[in-house]
């Protein structure tokens, strides 16, 4: 399982946001990416980032999450 959160936190700058999703050209489905929501809490917690908005399909099912790049 890749670390979808860490990838999008690399390539971002300082200050600015961007949106987390699931790539099916990279293998990610909508299952397995919740795994990315407790990944991109950790990152949250450790004050790299900042959650701003985690979208949600009508099942519950996480689809996308924004986030807000700190350090």
């Amino acid at each position: 399982m890749r670390d979808i959160a860490q990838e999008v936190y690399e390539k971002m700058r300082i200050g600015h946001t961007a949106w987390i999703r699931p790539v099916a050209a990279k293998g990610d489905t909508v299952e397995s990416f919740q795994q990315a929501h407790e990944q991109a809490r950790l990152m949250a917690e450790e004050g790299l980032i900042a959650i701003s908005s985690v979208k949600r399909q009508e099942d519950g099912l996480i689809d996308a999450i924004r986030i807000l790049r700190l350090s």
